[in-house]
């Protein structure tokens, strides 16, 4: 494939990323679904139920989507996942109550999210030569990231003007819309010219699996899980401590966002398995911070800021040794099991972690949560240390 001049695709990448931070508000709306809930009469266990639902949805779209690629295109299935993202939203404002319409709302959710979460960046490698594609992905990262914050605040804001929850969705559904519309334009963008299949079967999959890719797979639905249970019941944990969710969001991807846009790039140049160590430490603390030592607006944020830049970088760290390590020939299979790690932990433990509110209070999910960072904590610090006997073990020989 000829390359594409920069001058021509910097206005094009630039309207990819606005596109993309777009139907990210309606993932990061989903902040808002346990608050959604209550409102209705239901509880935090109710709305794990829905996060377990789009799990399973998002799985499947995920798996799916390198099959559905070959016959529609990567940008038309993003178009596709678009309109499930704002039928999901639309649906989540317009319902009344709980049940069946609750879970399909959850279920459009994570079909719409899986397929352009999987596909985004797949299209961003064809649009960019391979020297620009690093710098591209950080800023496509950094789009999302604030979409995903963007969910959340549109509620805050909206109750400051005394308006309902709902229309926090509204938004969220209308900016759905409009980023499918430009994917939709992008259909152009063909199969043929991507040139990567992400299919992904049996074999392969256990192929890498038994390959040290495995572990940062591993790592990463370790890392959805914490974010996922403190983002998702952040409104619950909020109001237990008597402060304003807008915090958390602000101080975590306000971190997030400026570490991934400015120091990633030199981040991922150190050595993988202690900066990944050394993120994953202030992963921890702050995980424990949230039970111990905040009490006020200003530790709230900024133990919030902590969680952003620990986990926000080591994203970027664990992504690039899962491709790094994987089998050769199976780099798109490693990061597609990457993909789907990251949603059973971002999906999967707001199931677990609503049951835990339920019967044991917000204090019970954040010593779930603890349990599952320490856990992140000893696979990296066990990860660095091998990494360094090794180091030792040649220089001896």
């Amino acid at each position: 494939m000829p390359p594409i001049s920069q001058q021509k695709n910097a206005p094009r990448f630039g309207l990819f990323c606005v596109a993309s931070f777009l139907l990210s508000i309606s993932y990061g709306a989903t902040f808002l679904v346990s608050l959604l809930v209550t409102s209705l009469g239901g509880s935090e266990r109710d709305a794990g139920q829905v996060f377990a639902v789009a799990m399973l949805s998002t799985l499947a779209a995920v798996v799916g989507s390198g099959h559905l690629m070959q016959r529609l295109g990567a940008a038309r299935c993003v178009a596709l996942g678009a309109a499930f993202l704002a039928i999901a939203s639309m649906g989540f404002a317009l319902i009344s109550g709980l049940g069946n319409g609750l879970l399909a709302c959850g279920l459009m959710l994570g079909i719409g999210w899986g397929l352009f979460y999987t596909l985004g960046p797949i299209i961003v490698a064809a649009m960019v030569e391979p020297a620009r594609r690093t710098h591209c992905f950080a800023l496509l990262s950094g789009s999302m990231l604030t979409g995903i914050g963007s969910g959340p605040l549109a509620g805050k804001l909206a109750s400051h003007f005394g308006l309902p929850l709902q229309t926090a969705f509204f938004c969220a559904a209308t900016a759905a819309v409009l980023g499918g519309v430009y994917f939709w334009r992008l259909r152009t963008l063909s199969t043929e010219r991507i040139g990567t299949k992400v299919e992904i079967g049996l074999k392969s999959a256990a192929t890498v699996l038994r390959s040290r890719s495995a572990l940062s797979i591993l790592m990463v639905g370790l890392g959805g899980a914490v974010f996922g249970g403190l983002g998702s019941f952040q409104t619950s944990y909020a109001a237990n401590q008597g402060l304003d969710y807008s915090l958390f969001f602000i101080g975590f991807m306000g971190a997030a966002i400026a570490c991934r846009l400015l120091i990633a790039g030199w981040v991922v140049k150190r050595n993988p398995f202690a900066t990944s160590c050394l993120l994953t430490t202030l992963m921890l603390i702050a995980v424990t911070g949230f039970g111990e030592w905040v009490h006020d607006g200003l530790s709230y944020g900024l133990t919030a800021a902590l969680l952003g830049v620990g986990y926000g970088l080591n994203y970027s760290v664990i992504n690039g040794l899962a491709a790094n390590e994987a089998p050769p020939g199976l780099t798109a299979q490693a990061l597609l099991l990457f993909s789907l790690s990251y949603f059973i932990g971002v999906f999967g433990f707001p199931f677990i972690a609503g049951k835990l509110i339920s019967s044991a209070g917000v204090d019970g999910m954040l010593l779930g949560v603890q349990v599952i960072a320490s856990f992140a904590w000893l696979l990296s610090a066990s990860r660095w240390l091998a990494g360094q006997l090794r180091k030792h073990t040649r220089l001896a020989t």
